[in-house]
Parts: C-alpha cells; sequence; structure tokens
C-alpha cells in the first residue's frame, strides 16, 4: 500500500492537533534521544525538533514516499524506514512517541512492551490512535466493500480494528511503568470542501481498500463510498462539514526496575 503525502496534509492542521496536545503532556525537560514511530511527511517530527533542539531525533516510518516528502524538509532528524512491529533499534529511547501510527500495527498486547523495552530508565511513551471506528465513515467501508463485486478481493483488507480499550492499554503497561496517562478526546472538526470526509479518508482508512481494487472497480468502489458518506456528513448551510472523531491519548513512564528478559 503506498501513500500519499500531499492528500494526507490536505488536512495538515487537524491531524497535527492531536499530535500537538500529546507532546504538551509529555513532562521530560531535555530528552536526548527521540524515536518518532510512524514520522509520515514529518509534522509530528516538526514538533519534537521545536520543542526539543538539542535531541537526536530518528523518524521512522514503513512508507518510502512519507520519508522522501519528510528529508525534503529542514527538520533535523535521521530518517528510517522501518515496520514499527519489527523495529529494533541498537540504542534507547527517552521519548518513543507515535501519533495516529500504532492502529496500522497489530498485536498491541506484544507491540507496547516490545516498544518499553527501547526506552531507557524513566523514559516516555506517548502514542494517540483514532478510536472513531464506530462513526460512519469506517462502518460505511465495510458496508461497501460487503456489498458489491468487489466482495471476494476484500475480504482480507487489514483495517484498524488493533485498537484496544483504554482499560485494557492500562492492564498492558501498569506492570511496566510508574505512571500510566490515558485519555480520549472528541473533537468535533469542522471541515472545508466538497466530498471532505471522504478526502480525509483518502489519505487513511480508505487507501488499504483502494490499494486492493484496480481500474473501474477500484472507482466503482470509491463512488459508492463517496456517495454513502456524503449523505452520513452532509454539509452545512455554511459549506461546513462537522466530523466528529475520538482519539485515545497515552502518555506512559517506563519503570526504572522493568526489564524486558
Amino acid at each position: 500500500m503506498t501513500w500519499d503525502p500531499q492528500t494526507y496534509l490536505q488536512f495538515g492542521s487537524e491531524r497535527t492537533r492531536p499530535a500537538a496536545e500529546l507532546l504538551s503532556r509529555i513532562s521530560l525537560e531535555a530528552p536526548e534521544r527521540i524515536a518518532d514511530l510512524g514520522c509520515g511527511p514529518g509534522n509530528s517530527t516538526a514538533l519534537l525538533a521545536a520543542r526539543w533542539d538539542g535531541a537526536k531525533i530518528d523518524g521512522v516510518d514503513s512508507s518510502p514516499e512519507m520519508l522522501n516528502r519528510a528529508r525534503a524538509s529542514d527538520i533535523k532528524a535521521v530518517w528510517t524506514q522501518a515496520d514499527i512491529a519489527s523495529w529494533s533499534p541498537a540504542h534507547r529511547f527517552d521519548v518513543i512517541y507515535a501519533n495516529a501510527a500504532l492502529q496500522w500495527v497489530p498485536r498491541h498486547t506484544e507491540l507496547l512492551p516490545h516498544l518499553v523495552s527501547h526506552l531507557s530508565l524513566d523514559g516516555v511513551l506517548a502514542f494517540q490512535v483514532p478510536r472513531n471506528f464506530d462513526e460512519p465513515c469506517h462502518t460505511l467501508i465495510h458496508d461497501v466493500a460487503n456489498d458489491g463485486p468487489w466482495t471476494d478481493k476484500l475480504r482480507d483488507v487489514q483495517d484498524w480494528w488493533n485498537v484496544l480499550a483504554p482499560e485494557d492499554y492500562f492492564d498492558i503497561l501498569e506492570p511496566l511503568c510508574d505512571a500510566v496517562d490515558i485519555w480520549e478526546t472528541r473533537y468535533l472538526q469542522a471541515l472545508h470542501g466538497k466530498d471532505a470526509v471522504f478526502d480525509w479518508m483518502s489519505g487513511t482508512g480508505l487507501r488499504p481498500y483502494a490499494a486492493a481494487l484496480e481500474g473501474v472497480e477500484r472507482e466503482a468502489f470509491l463512488a459508492e463510498y463517496r456517495r454513502r458518506v456524503a449523505q452520513a456528513y452532509p454539509p452545512r448551510a455554511s459549506g461546513v462539514t462537522l466530523y466528529p472523531f475520538r482519539r485515545l491519548f497515552c502518555v506512559a513512564h517506563r519503570r526504572s526496575a522493568y526489564s524486558s528478559s
């Protein structure tokens, strides 16, 4: 599956806002090494570099398209193409940060302890993931996928159902961390432009489904989703489309005595 940085950044301010709010809850004064997992085109990495300009930052992403966009920026970071699930750095980090990335990675009961094991003593794991999978923007993808000639091709497409409940994340992290802060925010995003929610989803959740189809069939699938999602999120008289979006945030401080062995 390829990624399109331009499509992703069409709503750059809305996508970067939760990254900034997650960052604001990290209390470390001067971390030396930071990893930005799923760094994308570098919009979240720029926030990290602005706050801790003396830190060594690794931007990690599986998408060469996103990394090419990040490398074209003036952000001071080392950019690495890697899958978060198999990421195994040579050194520990004071902050491991992931903005809207871990939802793409399976088996969080194994993933989070793996990430904590790569923290320095008293290091911080900070991540945020979408938790809006019961909203029409997502449920309609499944409805359309199961209602057309493309059903067999889309049956095994990977989805975002890797995200767990807040209580599950607390249970995973509590034995490993001295402090676990978890909260949720439901944004009421005011989007502009025709087919705004379709355009938003085209940058993220629709991509695995679109990538599994080709040609006329792909266009027919997208057209049907566009039609249904426009009915679910009609624009207001002002032209603004309201798009509720719930996100889960977590900031966890690694327990000094924790060992992954």
